[in-house]
This record gives structure tokens, sequence and C-alpha cells, in this order.
């Protein structure tokens, strides 16, 4: 195809965008309607998960120490957690760090703990870390099972809670795109099928004098294209003036859990690029896929 051509076709698919332009609108509007819930959705998705991570780090298993244990059972206690898979940082807690501890809490009545100086009643425990919630049942039999364990408090009911919503809100996210852009799909579709309809004579004509395939489909293509970049264009920007003015609004919140929170919340200009990339990617997608439906049948003359 030369130049010339492939520029006149180019011209004949963004003309034809303003030409129905009472279809492209309502297009246009139903795409830009599902791209910010999509995004919404992706981004709550985000914006969770990384709640879930910090939430991660501060859900943290004890291990004790048999009472009795040496200096070097402890040592090889230490290298065994770390050999476990799932934990990522052990810290050894002395008894006599947490006898000191327990006065500290107890302010000007913590000298009644001097009593116990030369015997504490407190076990030698090791503070661990583990990388992934969702296998924290299966490390808690691992180190139970290690020598000179003498018990392990694991927070696993709030671990359990914690990976049902995470799970939720993977599977909710993965639907609420894949049922949204099934009917941006079928729209753009449709639109397109009005506009192919209404010059189906101009395009049985045009086959029988010769043209290509490639010749009539690509005005549909570019429309196709038109339609998704321009209604990406207006659900990024949309979706990220919402997202600076919600933040805006917990900044100013006094809420204690969004207080808690706010330094998980990931920025904007953080994933923009992947957002207007993603966006842009899916409207093309659409726009071209759903200009194909339908030009095919009417290309069979």
């Amino acid at each position: 195809m030369r130049g010339s051509s492939f520029g006149y076709l180019i011209r004949v698919g963004i003309k034809s965008v303003f030409k129905n332009r009472l279809m492209s609108f309502a297009a246009i509007g139903v795409l830009v309607a599902c791209l910010l819930l999509i995004g919404m959705a992706g981004l709550l998705s985000l914006n969770v998960n990384s709640i879930i991570g910090y939430l991660e780090d501060q859900n943290e298993v004890i291990v004790f120490v048999q009472d009795g244990a040496s200096g070097q059972d402890i040592e090889n206690l230490d290298l065994d957690l770390h050999s476990v898979d799932n934990i990522i940082e052990v810290t050894l807690i002395p008894k006599e760090e947490t006898l000191e501890s327990y006065k500290e809490r107890l302010g000007e009545d913590g000298g009644l703990l001097d009593y116990f100086d030369d015997d504490i009643p407190f076990p030698d425990a090791f503070q661990v870390r583990v990388d992934s919630l969702a296998r924290l049942d299966d490390t808690i039999q691992t180190i139970s099972g290690l020598d000179n364990v003498l018990k392990v408090n694991a927070p696993t009911d709030i671990a359990a809670t914690i990976v049902s919503i995470q799970q939720a809100v993977y599977i909710g996210g993965a639907s609420i795109v894949i049922i949204l852009a099934v009917v941006a799909l079928i729209i753009i579709a449709n639109t397109i099928k009005i506009t192919v309809f209404n010059r189906r004579k101009e395009i049985n004509i045009m086959k029988f004098v010769g043209a290509t395939d490639t010749f009539i489909r690509l005005p549909f293509i570019v429309e196709g294209m038109m339609l998704g970049l321009l209604s990406a264009t207006i659900a990024f920007f949309i979706l990220w003036g919402g997202y600076e003015y919600l933040l805006s609004w917990m900044i100013g919140s006094q809420s204690s859990l969004f207080t808690m929170f706010r330094e998980q919340v990931i920025p904007f200009m953080d994933i923009a690029v992947l957002l207007f990339g993603s966006f842009a990617g899916a409207g093309i997608f659409i726009g071209v896929g759903g200009s194909m439906i339908f030009v095919r049948k009417y290309l069979k003359v």
C-alpha cells in the first residue's frame, strides 16, 4: 500500500469519528466509565496490597527457647531458624532484655522485679518475621519441630483474616476488570457495527472494484483506536483528579485509621505511567477489537 493511500485511509478513519459523533460520544462515555471503574478497582487493589504488606511486617512470630538450653543450643536454633524458607529476619531476645523491658513498663514500680535478677523467670526468645502470611501455618509447624523450641506464638487469626482480604480483593478486582472489559468491547463493537452497516454499500462497491480487505478495514481500525485513545486519556485525567482529591481529604482527616495507613497509600505519580499505558493499551485493544468484529461480515461479497 502506497504512503498516500495509507494517509488517506487514516484521514477517513479520523473523520468517521466526528461524522458519527453521536455514537462516538456514546461509545467514549461508556468506555470512559468502564476504564474509570477498572482503574478504581486497580488502585484499590494496589493500595490494599500495600497496606497488607505493612500489616505483614507488623505481625511477628515469637519463638520461645526451652529452659536449660545452652548458649550453643541457642546459636544452633538461630541457624536453624535462618534456614527456614519463609523466614526473612530473626532477632534474638535474651531473657535479661525481656526482664528489663518489663521493668521499664512498670516505671517507678520496676524495682519490684529486681528480685528476679538472679533467677529470671522468662525464657530466651527469638523474634521472627515471615515473608508470606499465607504460609504462616506451615512455617509455625516447621519451627515447632526444631530442637530446643518451647513454644511458638503467632497471630494466626489475624494472618488468616489478612490473607482472606487479600484474596477477596484480588479475585474481586480481576472479576471487575474482566466483566467491564467485555462490556466495553461489546459497546464499542456495536458502535462500529452501526458505522459499518451505514457504509455496507460503499464496502461492497470497494470490494467489487478490487479493494483489498486491509484497505477497507484500516479506516475502521483507526476509528476504533481513536475512540480507545480518547477514552483512555479522559479516564486517566478524571481518575488522577479524583485520586489526588481523595488523598488530600485523607491527609486532612483526623481518623486514626487513615492516620495509621496514610504512609502506605501509593502516590499517584508512582503509578501514573503504568496506569496511562494500561488505559491506552486497553482502550486501543477494545476499540480495534470492536471494529474488527463486524467489519469481517461485510467483506464477504
